[in-house]
């Protein structure tokens, strides 16, 4: 742990390029690359390291040995177990194997991920990385379908849709784009972009109420892209605020600007919360349009901004919520530890996600009077398909 904080300490004394050459969100990709760097991190300590020659499945067939044992140099005490493996897949696939575990408990059966290292000395070992959860993740997505989909009916079906073209756009374009080396914040403009348009169109129709959430929305975009530009400038924050950022930066050499994929980051972030609160506020608009024709648009604009007001104070403390849960051990770790409250928020770590909350925040805040004041406008006269099957004599425009 020592070795990794002496590393974040080095690395954040490296020069950061210009905010001109972004980077995008790879959180799920830096902490993949961070598994495969360990070892060769602590080679380079070593200098006995060799190779490695990957990573692969087995599943537990027998644990020969279990028991607890104290980590060396702390207080802390930690389970330990020899099991006998088959391996699943790669060069290896049938091959049963012995590994020494003292970071994860396996049970018998369980399926988990290693790494297979060959050291200068011709000797090997392998090394328990994680289980493999993919069963179980699958089945919690299908619950997770069933229930939009139930609730939604076709509807679902097309959020559905639009969010996996979301997920496809992301890693098929905007990950391997910046990767090649591209201008990561224009290409995550672009990505977010085409994840809007897919998201609003798709779900809610071709029609002038979702042309004005997909104008509102990524003018609010541009404006939040600015103040987290100015928000991250003004804080210092250098992206080197976990260690999945730092094992990208080795494995990449350097060729991913981490300041700039922060901002990124915080861009892809906001992209749901901005959709919802658009849709939103065009529909309110349409609504109340709909129920009184004779209001005018100042009327409508300010019983819009009303609902609008709601909605921000309700996902703003959703923001602030997901944001601590998700930091919650760090917090607890700082909590225990004498460090005071002032020194904590000051770190890289909880500085970045304050930012996080306040530029997401800011975000939700412009999008309503922006979307609001085009929907008043443009959507006064406008008969939504809804309205007209209610409606015998109605039609749309």
């Amino acid at each position: 742990m020592m070795n990794m904080m002496n590393m974040m300490n080095m690395m954040s004394n490296f020069s950061v390029k210009s905010l001109g050459r972004a980077g995008l969100c790879l959180t799920l990709l830096s902490l993949t690359t961070y598994s495969l760097l360990v070892p060769n991190l602590a080679s380079a300590k070593t200098e006995l390291h060799n190779d490695t020659k990957g990573i692969w499945r087995a599943e537990v067939i027998e644990i020969t040995e279990s028991g607890t044992r104290i980590i060396t140099g702390t207080e802390t005490e930690t389970d330990f177990q020899t099991i006998r493996a088959q391996v699943l897949d790669g060069p290896e696939i049938n091959t049963v194997i012995n590994i020494e575990d003292d970071y994860l408990k396996l049970d018998v059966g369980e399926k988990f991920y290693f790494t297979h290292s060959i050291f200068i000395d011709d000797s090997e070992a392998y090394a328990v990385l994680h289980r493999d959860r993919s069963t179980e993740l699958l089945f919690l997505v299908l619950i997770f379908c069933a229930a939009v989909i139930a609730l939604s009916k076709w509807q679902g079906v097309r959020s559905l849709v639009a969010l996996a073209g979301s997920f496809i756009t992301i890693f098929w374009v905007l990950l391997p784009g910046v990767l090649a080396g591209w201008n990561p914040i224009v290409a995550s403009g672009l990505v977010a972009a085409i994840i809007l348009f897919g998201a609003i169109f798709f779900t809610h129709g071709i029609n002038r109420e979702s042309a004005v959430a997909y104008a509102g929305t990524m003018i609010a975009v541009g404006l939040t892209v600015m103040f987290a530009m100015f928000a991250v400038s003004l804080t210092s924050l250098t992206g080197f605020a976990s260690e999945g950022s730092v094992a990208l930066n080795f494995i990449t050499r350097g060729g991913v600007d981490l300041t700039s994929l922060l901002l990124a980051a915080i861009i892809i972030g906001v992209l749901g919360v901005l959709d919802d609160i658009a849709v939103t506020q065009a529909a309110v608009v349409t609504e109340l349009f709909s129920a009184d024709k004779t209001q005018s648009r100042k009327t409508v604009f300010v019983k819009a901004l009303r609902v609008g007001r709601e909605h921000v104070g309700a996902l703003v403390n959703t923001l602030v919520l997901a944001y601590t849960g998700a930091a919650l051990p760090v917090l607890l770790y700082y909590y225990a530890s004498a460090s005071s409250i002032s020194m904590s928020l000051s770190s890289e770590l909880f500085a970045t996600e304050i930012v996080r909350m306040i530029v997401g925040s800011v975000g939700l805040i412009v999008t309503v009077p922006i979307v609001t004041g085009l929907a008043v406008w443009y959507l006064k006269d406008y008969q939504p398909k809804h309205a007209s099957q209610r409606s015998h004599h109605g039609h749309s425009h």
